[in-house]
């Protein structure tokens, strides 16, 4: 059996983030952030290249941290 795949071995073991065509200290929005800590820093396009659910993780994490420091106010008025 012949296969056409000649991928490097330091291409596919590591991160996406130490691989030399992603360093170029670009900038990256906040989907393919999103994306790298789901997947471990392995894919950057993990959620697809739309833009709202980077949106949608970000401003989760904030209702959700506005909400425990609510939570946490208004529970330590009581006792």
């Amino acid at each position: 059996m012949k296969t056409d795949f000649d991928y490097p071995k330091k291409d596919l073991i590591g991160s996406v983030v130490f691989r030399p065509a992603f360093n170029n200290f670009e900038t990256i929005n906040a989907n393919q952030a999103w994306s790298l800590f789901f997947t471990a820093g392995q894919d950057d396009k993990g959620l697809g290249q739309e833009i709202e659910f980077g949106r949608f993780f970000t401003n989760l994490l904030i209702a959700i941290g506005v909400t425990g420091i609510i939570w946490a106010i208004y529970f330590s008025q009581l006792g």
